[in-house]
C-alpha cells in the first residue's frame, strides 16, 4: 500500500473532468485528509493550467487524494469518483471537451492498480452504462500542484457560473448518493 509515514494514510490521484469538481466532492468525504488539485500523466515538466487546457502537455486535470484507509476505503473512494463523472466518455465530461479532462486513475502501488482494475471490470460486468469505461489506469509519474487560485475553487467560489452549473449538482449528488461517507 502507499502510505505516508502512519501505514494508514494513502495516497491517490484521479482525473475524472474538472478537478473543481473532484476536489469539491473529496473535501466532503470522511477520511480524506487532504485533496490537491493538480496536473498528472503529460510529458511537460512545470505545466500550467492555460498550456494543460491547450493540450499542448498531455496533463490531465487531477486531483491527489490523501485519505486514512481505516476511516474510507480505497473501493469506497473510487466508487465516488465512478459516480461523480461519467467514465464512459473518451476526453470529455459533459460540455469540457479535451484530453485534459480524461478520465484516469493514477495508482501509487500495485494493491491500488489491483483495486481499480477489479471496479472496472465489476461497473462494465454490471452494465451500469451503455459504454464500456474508457478509464485509463496508469502509475503515477509525477504530479504537479496547480496554481494556488485552483487549490478549494469551488469552496472559493460558490457563486461562480461554472461551481453553480457543473459542480454544484456533483456535490449534491455525492452528499444524496453517498451520505453514509460525508465528514
Amino acid at each position: 500500500m502507499s502510505t505516508n509515514g502512519n501505514g494508514r494514510t494513502q495516497t491517490i490521484t484521479l482525473g475524472g473532468g474538472c478537478f473543481w469538481c473532484l476536489e469539491a466532492v473529496f473535501d466532503e468525504m470522511r477520511g480524506v485528509t487532504d485533496v490537491l488539485s493538480g496536473y498528472a500523466g503529460g510529458h511537460v515538466p512545470n505545466p500550467t493550467y492555460r498550456a494543460v487546457c491547450a493540450e499542448t502537455t498531455g496533463h490531465a486535470e487531477v486531483v491527489q487524494v490523501q485519505f486514512d484507509s481505516e476511516v474510507v476505503s480505497l473501493e469506497e473512494l473510487l466508487s465516488v469518483f465512478f459516480t461523480i463523472h461519467d467514465p464512459t466518455t473518451l476526453n470529455r465530461q459533459g460540455a469540457d471537451v479535451g484530453t485534459q479532462y480524461r478520465s484516469a486513475i493514477f495508482y501509487h502501488d500495485e494493491g491500488q492498480k489491483e483495486t481499480a482494475v477489479r471496479l472496472i471490470n465489476e461497473l462494465n460486468e454490471a452494465n451500469i452504462w451503455p459504454n464500456p469505461i474508457v478509464t485509463e489506469v496508469k502509475p503515477i509519474d509525477t504530479f504537479y500542484v496547480a496554481e494556488e487560485y485552483h487549490q478549494n475553487y469551488f469552496v472559493n467560489n460558490p457563486g461562480q457560473g461554472y461551481c453553480r452549473v457543473v459542480v454544484a449538482p456533483k456535490v449534491a449528488k455525492f452528499r444524496q448518493r453517498f451520505n453514509h461517507l460525508q465528514k
